[in-house]
């Protein structure tokens, strides 16, 4: 089963409040069993015209694993605490490519 990806472009707007969201969204990431491979950090586009604002991806063992995530009340109990801090925060979860056997 291929591991699968969230790939998360926000622009924070206040600072403070998405403190918060922080201090819960890891817990929540590794009760599911994933990890975050990006949180923030440099980054340059190198092709096409998408500019982000900051980048987070985070893997998870299964497609299933991260809707699992996603949809568990221990991270809609962060999410609920990023309210107001971001203009905006957009996720796209993907399946990776299975392993070559």
């Amino acid at each position: 089963m291929p591991a699968a990806y969230l790939i998360v472009d926000m622009q924070i707007s206040d600072m403070e409040q998405y403190k918060k969201y922080m201090a819960e969204a890891p817990a929540a990431v590794a009760a599911a069993g994933g990890e975050y491979l990006v949180r923030g950090g440099r980054f340059e586009t190198l092709e096409g015209d998408w500019e982000p604002a900051r980048i987070a991806m985070l893997r998870f063992p299964s497609y299933e694993a991260a809707k699992n995530f996603y949809d568990a009340e221990q991270y809609r109990a962060a999410r609920a605490k990023r309210e107001g801090a971001t203009t905006f925060f957009n996720m796209v979860l993907v399946e990776g490519v299975a392993a070559p056997v």
